[in-house]
């Protein structure tokens, strides 16, 4: 049988996919992993598409370990975008203090 992919899922997501395929998971950073509910699958071992034998176990992580990159922290946003230019405010449709002028 070959293994699911199931970097991207959450924990309760990965643990349904890996038993209907008749895989066992497990996650050497989560100890009670069956506590484990809505936090994402980063890592899996044997590779997606891998040929295993049914009750094969399929090891998962949910954190990256150091050095392994991550998105990081995305604010603040620097440098901002220049400032400049006729700011503008767009109407919404409905919007009783706003009126367009006609030209």
């Amino acid at each position: 049988m070959r293994v699911p992919r199931l970097v991207g899922l959450m924990a309760v997501d990965a643990r349904e996919t890996a038993r209907s395929q008749g895989l066992l998971l497990t996650a050497p950073d989560r100890p009670e992993l069956s506590l484990a509910v809505v936090d994402y699958v980063v890592r899996q071992y044997p590779r997606p598409g891998a040929e295993v034998p049914r009750d094969s176990m399929v090891y998962v992580w949910f954190d990256l370990g150091p050095g392994e990159g991550g998105g990081g922290v995305h604010e603040p946003r620097i440098p901002r975008p220049p400032r400049g230019g006729l700011p503008r405010e767009l109407v919404e449709p409905g919007d009783p203090h706003m009126v367009l002028s006609s030209p």
